[in-house]
Parts: structure tokens; sequence; C-alpha cells
């Protein structure tokens, strides 16, 4: 786990800039996915009433019979009953599709005209970081950007995100190495042009895509979690936190509504009790979700764009100033997403509430501002005016 205190601005001339992400000396953390995996799967493995099984892929369900069936890696079958079915598996999720055919889900799916591409800024000659290794690295260029975050291995993962218009007409090593020597120019040497070439051409360019839906259950036979239930662009780094905040916001209904989960009600619950945690839950966590679906949505704009401009700069720089100052007064939006848990909803609406109040005392300012210049021209004005009825009178 690599600690990043800020973001780091790439300008188009090479100029470098670091916004921190708090005045309390916050930190988002850079992990690898792969070691959060190994983890959840030995931590599961080491409860008795776990068992794992890989390479089955879900083909259908059958809720009210509490049946779910599965096609193994070799192409035979298996069916299973449940008790109840936690549908966990991801954007294109089959238990989301069939909790659709069952059950009416308002459901919305939406690609933005964007894509990506993973490339690959490698640890220098002697095996350190290239660059600053606790920042995250952002290249903004207003309609697109370029972010790279570090890894243990000295290396960094960098991502590509931009119009698909642009990766469709870059065609030819030429084309790429004109588009990165004009828009990226500094991340040339680091990422080096053979690597940089290699990879582009190489690698998959994904789809973004947004995914919206309620409820997440079936009576008491199905809940979805996850990307399952709400997928979300990457720009606010919050889809695995969200899926893994669904977790421990689930455990609290269900223990609110069922009790501990020693006690008998909850490991025997019974299908009226377990149905209502279940649609408390989808009540409870839908708000939360789709406004984190949005706030992901609004940080591209702040990542590829924002960060450049003046006002963004002011704003934050007040808000930190007044957060030091008043920090359960005022409270930016990424600390309240990033370093709390304050509900999704709730941090937005704040924000909102937030925004209105520093629009309405910019404008103050502002007309304050152009009242004082005016004071000062209609005073500089009379005072002109006085010594020329002065300058007049001695000439007499």
């Amino acid at each position: 786990m690599i600690p990043m205190k800020g973001r780091l601005i790439h300008a188009l001339d090479g100029t470098l800039s670091s916004q921190p992400y708090g005045v309390h000396g916050e930190c988002i953390n850079s992990v690898d996915r792969m070691m959060i995996n190994k983890h959840l799967l030995e931590s599961a493995e080491k409860n008795p009433n776990v068992t794992m099984h890989f390479d089955h892929g879900l083909v259908q369900c059958d809720f009210d019979n509490r049946t779910a069936e599965f096609k193994k890696k070799d192409g035979s079958t298996v069916s299973v009953h449940a008790d109840l079915i936690l549908g966990a598996d991801g954007v294109h999720s089959r238990t989301r599709q069939q909790l659709m055919r069952k059950s009416r889900i308002d459901f919305s799916q939406s690609y933005i005209d964007h894509a990506w591409v993973e490339l690959t800024i490698p640890p220098t000659a002697d095996g350190e970081y290239a660059m600053d290794a606790h920042h995250l690295h952002i290249w903004p260029r207003q309609t697109f950007m370029m972010i790279a975050l570090p890894n243990l291995d000295k290396s960094f993962t960098v991502t590509l995100f931009m119009p698909w218009a642009k990766f469709d007409a870059i065609r030819t090593e030429a084309d790429l190495l004109a588009f990165y020597d004009e828009t990226f120019p500094d991340s040339i040497p680091v990422m080096g042009r053979d690597l940089l070439v290699s990879e582009y051409f190489k690698n998959v360019k994904g789809s973004l895509l947004q995914i919206k839906c309620r409820p997440y259950n079936y009576k008491d036979r199905v809940l979805i979690i996850g990307d399952a239930a709400h997928a979300m662009v990457p720009f606010y780094g919050q889809g695995m936190n969200c899926g893994m905040e669904d977790c421990t916001i689930l455990d609290e209904i269900l223990t609110a509504h069922l009790g501990p989960p020693s006690s008998p009600k909850s490991r025997r619950p019974s299908p009226a009790a377990l149905a209502g945690a279940l649609a408390a839950y989808s009540a409870t966590r839908n708000p939360d979700v789709e406004a984190m679906c949005d706030l992901a949505m609004y940080n591209y704009v702040e990542m590829r764009s924002s960060v450049t401009k003046a006002g963004y700069l002011f704003r934050k720089k007040m808000e930190g100033w007044l957060h030091y100052l008043m920090p359960t007064k005022v409270v930016p939006l990424y600390t309240m997403v990033s370093f709390s848990r304050v509900p999704y909803a709730k941090a937005l609406s704040r924000w909102r509430r937030q925004s209105r109040w520093f629009d309405i005392g910019r404008r103050v300012v502002e007309i304050v501002g152009w009242a004082a210049v005016a004071g000062a021209a209609f005073a500089i004005g009379t005072r002109a005016k006085t010594w020329r009825h002065v300058l007049n009178a001695s000439r007499r």
C-alpha cells in the first residue's frame, strides 16, 4: 500500500503543481488489487462454513424454488439449493439479469463517449521510481487526460482516458508518437517510446459504463451488491470502496433487523424478517450509491479540466482554509467522500448547499469590489474636479 498525499498536475509545458487532498495530511492509497483479492480469499477460507468453487459460471436461477444452475469448466452443469443468493458478480451480472426477469426492477445503463487504455511507466535503470511516488499524477488536457499511480515494484500504472474519436484517429506508430509529443511531452522520457508504442497497440481499449437499478432484492431469496447493483466510472476511485461499504451496511441492517449473527433469529430468520431486512437495505443503500455514480461522473470533469482553472483552485484554497478553521461547519466534498463515513447522498447534498453559499459569498465580494472601485473612481473624479476649480481660481 502506497499513500498518496495529493494530485500532481503535469502542465503542457512540463510545470508541476501539487494539490493536497486535505489540510490535515489526508492520503489515499494505491493498492495492488491482486493482493486485496488474495487477502479476501485467504480470510474467507479460514471460516469452516465457507466452501469455494472456482470456474463455475452462473447459467440461471429459480428464485422461488431457491435453486441456481452453474456451468463448470468442462461444460457440465450443476444445480445447487440456496436459502439466499447473494449476487456480487460484477457489472455484467447474470444474477441481476435473472432478477430483472423475475421482478419489476428500474434499470438504466449508460456508456460515456470515452474509453481507456492501460500503459506503464517502468522503474528507472537503477530500480527506483521515475516520478514522485506519493502523488496521483494527472496530465489534464480539458477534454481528456492521463493519470499514473505508483506500484510496489517501483513502476507506475498509467491510464489514458479520452474520447473514442481520438483513439480512432491514432492508427500508426507515427500518429501515436506525434500525439504524445504534442499532448504529454514530459511523459515520453519516463515511459520510453518503444514501450509506449508496444503497450498502446497491444492493450485493449475499454469502455466506460454506468449502471443504476433498484430495488436490489426479490423477497428473501436474492440480493445483488457491488458493481452488480451500481457500476460506476472509475474517476473517484470509490468503486471497490463502495462495494465493501455495501457489505458493512448490509451487516448493520441485518443485525438491526435480525439481531447479532450468533442469535437464533439471525441464524434461522423467518422469510418475512429476512425479506424486510433486504428491502430495508435496498431502500437505504440506493440513494447513496446513485449519488456516488453521479459524483464519479462529475469527478472526470474535475480531473481532466477543472484542476487547471483559477476558479476551482481559488475555491479549493478557500474551502481548505475554512475547513481548517471550522472543521465541522465547512467540509470539502472530497474529504466527505474519501475520508469519512458520511453517506454519499448526504455528502452530495451538503456540497451543493455549500456551493450555493460559496456562490453567494463570491457575488457579494464581487459586488463589494465593484462598489469599492466605483467609489474610488468617484472620489478620484471629485478630487480632480476640486483641484481644477482651485487651479482655475489661482490663475484668476
